[in-house]
């Protein structure tokens, strides 16, 4: 099995580090002082489940690589549209895109059924520009519940949390996955392969998209949110209206808004990661995780009067910030 980690942070080196260590033939797509560290040093891997360092092979040349069977995409949602010179030379017929993004993905309504089947969401493909770019027949869904950091160049720390759930936009149980999901348990990692991987997409968007946008316009850690009665307040209507549309596109999310409030306590002073990205001037990946699900309100029909008020301050915020 041939793999390339397009976009190889923490996240992309950790699953690339591991597949490495299954055996599978990884190349890590990065750029700048990380790179380096991983040409000269490999991957150290720092994780309360024991150390470890891999060697795949680095450089921020695709065409160095050439066609693969996989790419594991961990660029930024914001990042995927401007990314066709960079994943062409990794792609040959039937080269499969494991794109582990959070937020709503641009290949939700590909072969979804229903009324809605093969919608283009603006929010997210805005123009066609990236499914130009990812083919949506080459997407497996991905929804990562691992922690990781960049501790330094070439060095990722593991905090917590080893499943990326994947899946088919058909809901199928493919062959591919299958391969994909076994290379990853020889690896260390947990994958199960889910029909329903819409689900796991809304529950993990449940706290991204209240958590996220009130922490950059509050500068807010997890906990001082839920502890602030006003902004708790605030996140629990937001949750409900998330759910609300997740119902009216026939997806009933398994997990209730007092247990994803407490889970979200017990994280501590944990910065998220729309928080961190306006520290340090990155731009803020908020249309998958907001501006998605506003879209979709509109298409159902689901009032969230709070979800666009948040949206509208938080795109200000965003746009401003990228000035």
């Amino acid at each position: 099995m041939k793999v390339a980690v397009l976009g190889a942070g923490a996240i992309g080196a950790y699953v690339g580090a591991a597949l490495h260590r299954a055996g599978a033939d990884v190349h890590l797509v990065a750029r700048g002082p990380h790179l380096a560290a991983m040409r000269q040093h490999g991957v150290r891997v720092l994780s309360p489940r024991g150390d470890f360092t891999a060697r795949p092979h680095a450089t921020d040349d695709p065409a160095e690589v050439g066609p693969v069977d996989y790419v594991f995409l961990g660029l930024k949602a914001n990042a995927y549209a401007a990314c066709g010179p960079l994943i062409a030379p990794l792609l040959h017929g039937t080269t499969a895109v494991v794109a582990a993004q959070n937020g709503i993905p641009w290949w939700y309504f590909h072969r979804h059924g229903g009324p809605h089947d093969g919608h283009r969401l603006e929010s997210v493909d805005p123009g066609g520009a990236v499914g130009a770019v990812l083919a949506p027949q080459r997407a497996i869904g991905c929804v990562v519940y691992a922690a990781t950091e960049l501790e330094g160049p070439g060095v990722v720390r593991h905090l917590e949390g080893t499943r990326f759930s994947i899946g088919e936009p058909d809901r199928s149980v493919s062959a591919r996955c299958l391969a994909f999901s076994g290379a990853m348990v020889d690896g260390g990692l947990k994958c199960p392969v889910e029909p329903e991987l819409r689900g796991d997409i809304w529950v993990k968007l449940l706290g991204n998209i209240s958590f996220n946008p009130i922490s950059a316009l509050a500068r807010a850690t997890m906990r001082q949110m839920c502890l602030h009665g006003g902004t708790r307040r605030v996140i629990e209507i937001m949750m409900h209206e998330t759910l609300a549309v997740a119902r009216a596109l026939g997806c009933e999310v398994g997990v209730s808004v007092e247990r994803r409030l407490a889970g979200a306590e017990r994280v501590g002073d944990h910065r998220t990661s729309t928080l961190q990205d306006l520290e340090r001037g990155k731009p803020l990946e908020l249309d998958v995780l907001l501006a998605a699900v506003v879209e979709l309100a509109e298409i159902t029909g689901v009032e969230v009067p709070t979800l666009r008020t948040v949206h509208a301050l938080s795109d200000l915020l965003a746009l401003r910030s990228a000035a």
